[in-house]
């Protein structure tokens, strides 16, 4: 793994100092140059931090570039919070590589390099399965896109020992956290370590005032959060996949804030915000990691070896029930590929422990998590993944989360896909997505109407 920061002309503790003093200082701002030569800075720094007056360190963003870290200490870590934004490589339509995977502390490396291996055979076997199947259900302007559309599907048989590149951005309080949290993190804890001890050394090279806010952030206490997941479900009645409890009502309406490609929405609150719901989503690794994506959904994500069981995603146009002529072929080579994948995921198990043999796990592994939305974020959400170029799974979804919506409450009629909200707002373009429209008219149907294949 390769993790690099850039740089600032500022350092962070001279620029927590100075807002801190600021607020105090009534003739002008304490500027960060200020502060650097302020003889009470070291003083000032660790007081406020260790009393948990943490904001003036959230004014200094480290951007880290990161290569080499896997898909699976991505979604336990990087993405599993609010207070980040990435930039990552995209399965969906960047071709992957067989070289790029992580390999478990203490692993066989031959039988590990092996085992990736034949998944990639799997995954580009399945490319060209499906690519003449997905070009006769493309519209005629689109069949170019069809090997990346086979890309996407096949990835479910990728593994999540899969690495990744990235830019990541945080604050100083969410790299500490991260610090801390890594103690008790379930999943590759070992490549977790690794992480930290880079981003450490990173922090150091910047500024190595930050030192004694590292060591108490190694040594602070943490828990990583017991989920009884059958509980909820039994306390809830969930019988689904998707179900909705706990709905709060609260009447708002949807205006030119939400349409636009600004949401401004997210400035000017309303009354969106005092109504939400909580959701039960089963979803496969692969969907929960665009999921992660909308920071204000915040959702529980227990353990997997908590809930682990042998369940898997299989996507409509890899499905039999498809009828394509090679329908059947397709389904079963996924399905051979799947359970190759759960044998040597249980063989691993039991030598290395869960933890590490995690990453043998496919992106198209089932897990459960339980989702908390107000309504102005869902607004934004349902816009987002209701739009017919968003993946296929996350858009069944929160297509299946707004028709629940729908049989309990009028309020979900404000739930839609942008190009349909810019219709009713009468903002032009109406499909903002300009030469990336998916080709179908969705503002003309109906909510029951929406289908996808792909």
């Amino acid at each position: 793994m390769r993790v690099k920061a850039l740089k600032s002309n500022y350092k962070p503790t001279d620029i927590a100092v100075g807002s801190a003093r600021s607020c105090y200082f009534g003739k002008h701002i304490i500027t960060p140059e200020d502060a650097a030569k302020w003889d009470k800075k070291e003083m000032l720094l660790n007081s406020i931090f260790k009393a948990g007056h943490h904001t003036t360190l959230m004014h200094y963003h480290f951007t880290f570039l990161i290569e080499g870290m896997s898909r699976l200490l991505i979604w336990r870590l990087l993405h599993s919070h609010p207070f980040y934004n990435s930039e990552q490589v995209s399965q969906r339509y960047a071709k992957m590589k067989p070289e790029n995977f992580t390999f478990p502390k203490n692993a066989d490396k031959e039988k590990w390099q092996k085992y990736y291996e034949k998944m990639f055979f799997y995954y580009e076997e399945l490319i060209e399965k499906l690519i003449p199947e997905i070009e006769k259900v493309l519209p005629k302007f689109k069949k170019k896109e069809a090997k990346k559309r086979a890309q996407e599907f096949a990835r479910y048989l990728l593994p999540v020992g899969m690495n990744a590149h990235l830019y990541h951005t945080i604050n100083v309080i969410t790299a500490l956290r991260y610090i801390n949290a890594v103690k008790v993190i379930p999943e590759a804890k070992d490549e977790a370590k690794e992480f930290i001890e880079l981003i450490k050394k990173e922090m150091l090279n910047i500024d190595k005032s930050l030192a004694p806010l590292i060591e108490f952030a190694e040594n602070e206490e943490v828990v990583f959060p017991n989920i009884d997941m059958e509980k909820i479900k039994k306390q809830k009645n969930v019988k689904e996949n998707v179900e909705i409890f706990d709905i709060v009502e609260y009447d708002f309406e949807l205006n030119v804030n939400y349409a636009g490609v600004l949401r401004t929405s997210n400035i000017y609150l309303d009354e969106a915000i005092l109504g939400g719901f909580n959701s039960y989503i089963k979803l496969s690794l692969s969907a929960d990691a665009q999921n992660q994506r909308h920071r204000r959904s915040p959702a529980l994500r227990p353990k997997l070896e908590d809930i682990y069981k042998r369940d898997y995603y299989i996507p409509p146009i890899i499905s039999s029930k498809f009828q394509a002529p090679n329908s059947e072929e397709i389904e079963k080579l996924y399905k051979e590929a799947v359970e190759f994948s759960y044998d040597f995921f249980e063989e691993q198990k039991e030598i290395l422990g869960f933890s590490e043999a995690s990453y043998a796990l496919l992106n198209a592994h089932n897990i459960e998590i339980i989702e908390h939305n107000d309504f102005q974020e869902f607004a934004h959400k349902a816009q987002m993944r209701l739009c017919f170029n968003a993946q296929e799974e996350i858009f069944n979804i929160v297509y299946s989360q707004v028709k629940k919506l729908k049989e309990k409450t009028k309020l979900a009629d404000n739930f839609m896909p942008p190009c349909a909200l810019r219709f009713k707002e009468n903002i032009k373009p109406i499909c903002p997505e300009g030469e990336r429209f998916c080709g179908v008219k969705v503002w003309k149907m109906n909510f029951d109407e929406y289908e996808r294949l792909i």
